[in-house]
């Protein structure tokens, strides 16, 4: 399994088997799987998505938006127990080029990818066992 590096950009061969103990990124040495979300950006977005064999999370957010600011903490604590999902966010404000490709007509939103495929997507503020929920039905 490919698994893109968040710090370095590099890609990275890991047995699946090996995801769960935490595997470090051969050329930087960090961790390859975030225990938090990761910053995509019109830079990085393009390399990490369709390199990277593990499904990604993304919430497409914005400073001003109280819902987004509200659902921060529970996605980074739902990141925290699922080492087979990269979560991910992106600041549509910073990011105009990516919200535009998204279609993003309100947010928070969440986009569910694997490689350059979207699997699912939902709109909304959501707790953590909500969010959860709705990544186990969606991965199954």
């Amino acid at each position: 399994m490919i698994v893109v590096c968040s710090e370095c950009g590099a890609k990275n061969r890991v047995p699946e088997e090996k995801l769960e103990i935490g595997p470090a990124c051969g050329q930087c040495h960090q961790g390859l799987i975030p225990l938090a979300p990761i910053e995509l950006n019109e830079q990085n977005f393009s390399n990490f998505i369709s390199n990277s064999d593990l499904p990604v999370l993304i919430d497409l957010w914005a400073e001003w938006c109280g819902p987004c600011k509200m659902m921060a903490p529970h996605f980074a604590q739902v990141a925290k127990s699922n080492a087979g999902v990269v979560f991910a966010k992106i600041d549509t404000e910073a990011n105009p080029r990516l919200s535009s490709a998204f279609n993003v007509r309100s947010i928070p939103t969440l986009v569910l990818m694997n490689k350059t495929n979207e699997i699912a997507r939902i709109s909304g503020a959501m707790r953590a066992g909500e969010l959860q929920q709705w990544l186990d039905q969606q991965l199954n």
